[in-house]
Order: structure tokens, then C-alpha cells, then sequence
């Protein structure tokens, strides 16, 4: 059989980042939207002798939603889970409850053909590298500024908050994320953010921000007041649904994936190096106390960032 670029990906996601053993049973829970390559990790899989089962479910509504309860309950049965869907398994309790049975789940929120191939041939071992450095950078720190040219400037307490190196490469009982990936993430502490961030990379649910960026003013750890055109309403459209929890500022996190584009799918956006995302909505997953079904990153370009008042990023450049 010829490989093509997709199945090589495949390859690399299920051998390398999910370092799958032949006595371990995969698991690949799809949707029609993206049942191509829940086939192809699927085909991959059995074509490497390995024990793979499929299962295919309607695709949900939003990001968070939980899939059916047979399947969350068919989840805790494999060592090795692997979601590639149209909207985000990751935040739903039946990612988490299979996380904590000492499942290695992998999400492919939203995936392309496109971003999978992109995505899956970078060098894991090197991303490990660094976001486990920025892991231990943000765990020293107590307070994150983010400035950028475009009128950005917030400060978040993420004083005693573990942060989450996604560093691809789950082979220990337990661990997972999303698939690609390439970044370092943290919750801020509730109601302690302050100050404005400017989203003018891509945001969750919406794409690539044209020229309008979406303008968020956040008191206290919630975005008060979102501007900036029919992005802007449409943001406060999918928030409102879900009342004030929704605009809880969720996460702080650095993109280190350097094959990572801005493609206007916030899986691969939020890995992109050079950029920062904040989030509004759940932290619950991350270690906060919001739990919300709604979680959206916005991304930053060229952000300068400061650990406790020294620069880690200047404009966009690791300085480390």
C-alpha cells in the first residue's frame, strides 16, 4: 500500500505522540464531518497490527457538549482513546472521567486534512523541550502581562496554578491532550484578571480575524465589555447563551509549534509560535473552578509578554 502524507500522520500520532504498544486496544470516537480521518487513524492502526475499534457519533453542537453516555462509558474501557471531531471533546466530562481511569485521550478538535499533516510533522521531541521550559516558567511566576501593538495590555494572577505543558507526546497512564499541539497553558485565578486584550489572530467558533479585531475589556476576571464589529457579536452571541461564567477569563497560553500556521481553526491557531491566546469560559479542565460548556481561545499575534515583570516574548520572539 502506497502512504500518503495523511497516513504518515496518522502514523506519527498513533506510534510516536501516543507511543501505543501492540497489547494496548485503540479506540477512535469520530463524526460524519470528520470521519476520513477518523477512518484513516482507524485503517493506520490496524495496519500496524495494532487493536483498533471505531465508533461514530452524530456531531455535536458546540465545543464541550458531552457525546453520547454509551460512548462516554466506552471511553474508560481502552488504554488509548483518540476524538477526531468537529467540535471538542477535550473540555466534557467523558474525556475527564477517562483521563482519571488512566486513559491516554487525544483530541483532534475540529482537524483538516490540511492541519493533520501540518501539524503531525513536527519534531515532538523538540516541542516537549519547550513547553516543559515554559511549564517551569510559569509555575515560578505569580503575575502574566500580555502587551502587543494593537492596544493589548492585561495582567493575570496565576500565583500556585500548575500549568499544562501540551507537548504531544502522551505515553503515561493518564495523559493526553490535544493532537496536534505545541503550547503551555495555565488558568489565571478567578476575578483577578484586569486590563484589555485585542484578538487579532483567530478566535474559537469564528475563524481568522479580518481587519477588526475583537476588543475585550475584562474587570476582575471577566470580559465587561467585547467591540469590534460582527466578530464582536457574534463572540457575544455564543457567550450569552451561557450567562456570566462564559466570559470567566479561562487560560493564558504560549503556541511552540513552529510548522503551526494561522489557518483559522483554533487547534492549530493556538499552537502557532510567536503568539499567546487567552480564553473565556470553562477552566475547570485546567485545574480552575468554572465549569461552563463553552471555552474559547482568542489569539494574539506578536504578543510581548512579561513573567513577573522580565520578558519571556518580545513582539512575537521566545527570549529564552
Amino acid at each position: 500500500m502506497t502512504m500518503t502524507k495523511l497516513d504518515k500522520a496518522c502514523r506519527i500520532a498513533i506510534l510516536d505522540c501516543m507511543n501505543v504498544k501492540k497489547k494496548e486496544k485503540i479506540l477512535v470516537v469520530t463524526d460524519e464531518k470528520k470521519l476520513e480521518i477518523g477512518q484513516a487513524l482507524h485503517l493506520n492502526a490496524l495496519n500496524l497490527g495494532l487493536n483498533s475499534t471505531l465508533v461514530e457519533i452524530k456531531s455535536r453542537k458546540i465545543n464541550g457538549e458531552e457525546p453520547p453516555s454509551e460512548v462516554a462509558d466506552l471511553m474508560k474501557k481502552f488504554e488509548v482513546v483518540l476524538c477526531p471531531t468537529d467540535k471538542s471533546l477535550t473540555h466534557t466530562d467523558a474525556r475527564r472521567n477517562a483521563s482519571a481511569m488512566g486513559v491516554r485521550v487525544a483530541t483532534f478538535p475540529g482537524i483538516t486534512k490540511d492541519v493533520m499533516i501540518r501539524g503531525l510533522s513536527s519534531d515532538y521531541k523538540k516541542i516537549a523541550r519547550l513547553t516543559i521550559k515554559m511549564k517551569k516558567l510559569f509555575e515560578k511566576t505569580k503575575i502574566v502581562r500580555v502587551l502587543a501593538a494593537n492596544g493589548t495590555d492585561i495582567k493575570m494572577d496565576i500565583s500556585g496554578r500548575t500549568a499544562i505543558a501540551s507537548k504531544g507526546l502522551f505515553h503515561k497512564p493518564g495523559e493526553g491532550g490535544n493532537l496536534p499541539t505545541g503550547e503551555t497553558f495555565a488558568a489565571p485565578l478567578e476575578g483577578k484578571s484586569n486590563g484589555i486584550f485585542v484578538v487579532d489572530g483567530s478566535m474559537a467558533g469564528i475563524g481568522v480575524i479580518g481587519k477588526i479585531p475583537i476588543r475585550i475589556e475584562v474587570k476582575n476576571g471577566y470580559a465587561t465589555k467585547i467591540t469590534g464589529g460582527n466578530n464582536a457579536k457574534k463572540l457575544i452571541e455564543m457567550l450569552d447563551k451561557y450567562g456570566k461564567k462564559a466570559r470567566n477569563i479561562a487560560e493564558i497560553g504560549i503556541g511552540a509549534n513552529e510548522n503551526a500556521k494561522l489557518s483559522g481553526m483554533i487547534l492549530e491557531d493556538e499552537k502557532v509560535l510567536g503568539t499567546c491566546h487567552i480564553a473565556l469560559g470553562n477552566n475547570i479542565t485546567m485545574g480552575g473552578l468554572v465549569n461552563v460548556p463553552i471555552h474559547l481561545d482568542g489569539v494574539i499575534k506578536k504578543p510581548t509578554i512579561l513573567f513577573d515583570g522580565k520578558e519571556i516574548m518580545k513582539s512575537g520572539k521566545l527570549l529564552f
